[in-house]
């Protein structure tokens, strides 16, 4: 089983460019072309919010055409730059109409259960749970009994180290109530985010929690505590989840952009190339 996870791909409405800069549709056609070309193919594609800039009903119209190419089943989610009614009504997919108040849902892949969770709070950029999402999310995990599950939401439940970004993470209660349940659920093999625009990981609750870069710019690397908020156009990149029963879930760093290569380390004889 092969997940792939994109994520912050902030599509704006046709020839329109990110802080000026960024043609973040261009980047996601490649993103779509890349994905397409893969092999083995990812059996699904989630996307960890952020789909759009505005949440405008002209950007999710722009987002469907960009996303039509794509050759693989596709999953979206929502962050602080998401609209839940217009993304709704864009996408006719039933996963996203599967609950009335927020955009959440779980699907099965393979021997892996998916459950994507709905951590936006409308009217700001950081991310919330509330009692009613926290307890669909304890059904849906009891629900998968025992069976290894990935859970995915836009905001880091985690602090980084990058500050700016820190002070719109996760809500802390939401946070500590998230790790407590995760905690008790030790099939919960990874917690996959998005939001930082960076491949980040560590340690939560008993597993693994991460967060994938963008489609299209990265938040720029700087551990200072005083740190500006600043982008830098770092390589597009996505992450490519793989599932082995004898490993469980082994998550890989990849590139939009083919590179020049491969060249191989050994010659037809069997020497190593020197």
């Amino acid at each position: 089983m092969l997940l792939a996870q994109i994520s912050d791909l902030h599509i704006k409405q046709p020839g329109a460019l990110a802080y000026r800069k960024i043609d973040t549709a261009a980047c996601l056609r490649r993103c779509v072309e890349r994905l397409n070309a893969l092999v083995p193919r990812p059996d699904a594609v989630l996307v960890t919010g952020d789909l759009t800039d505005f949440g405008t009903r002209e950007e999710y119209a722009h987002l469907a055409a960009l996303l039509e190419p794509l050759e693989l089943p596709v999953y979206l989610m929502v962050g602080n730059h998401d609209d839940r009614a217009a993304l709704r009504s864009a996408f006719d997919a039933p996963y996203l109409h599967a609950a009335a108040d927020f955009v959440h849902y779980a699907f099965d892949l393979g021997e892996l259960r998916i459950i994507a969770m709905d951590s936006q709070a409308p009217g700001g950029s950081a991310g919330t749970l509330c009692d009613a999402r926290l307890d669909w999310l304890a059904a849906q995990l009891d629900a998968a009994g025992g069976r290894p599950a990935i859970v995915a939401l836009h905001h880091p439940p985690f602090r980084t180290g990058i500050g700016h970004m820190d002070e719109i993470a996760l809500d802390t209660p939401a946070a500590a109530k998230l790790a407590a349940l995760i905690g008790a659920h030790p099939n919960v093999e990874r917690v996959l985010c998005g939001h930082l625009h960076r491949p980040i990981s560590v340690r939560f609750a008993g597993t693994i929690a991460s967060t994938a870069p963008s489609t299209a710019h990265q938040v720029v690397l700087d551990l200072r505590p005083d740190a500006p908020s600043a982008l830098v156009l770092e390589p597009p990149a996505f992450t490519l989840h793989q599932w082995q029963p004898d490993t469980g879930v082994i998550s890989h760093h990849a590139y939009v952009d083919t590179f020049d290569g491969p060249y191989p380390f050994f010659d037809a004889g069997g020497k190593l190339v020197d």
